[in-house]
């Protein structure tokens, strides 16, 4: 791999075999960690999961016979 310049930091670019061993797409989230002296290591970012978790840990149950009205929502 090449290091290249990108604005004001430093690029790579993940070889194709790498992104499938570690089923990366456009867009995920990663961590990049100081593995050793000349070596890292790249993960998934676990923090959007967390969120998520976190989010539906709030839900609550509605109560029987509960309905959701938009015009009834909207009205002033």
């Amino acid at each position: 791999m090449q290091v290249s310049k990108w604005g004001n930091s430093l690029a790579i670019r993940i070889p194709a075999s790498v992104a499938e061993a570690l089923k990366l797409k456009e867009g995920d989230d990663i961590e990049v960690r100081i593995a050793g002296e000349r070596a890292f290591e790249i993960a998934l970012d676990p923090s959007r999961e967390r969120a998520l978790n976190l989010i539906r840990s709030f839900r609550k149950p509605l109560p029987a016979g509960w309905t959701f009205s938009r015009e009834d929502a909207n009205e002033r």
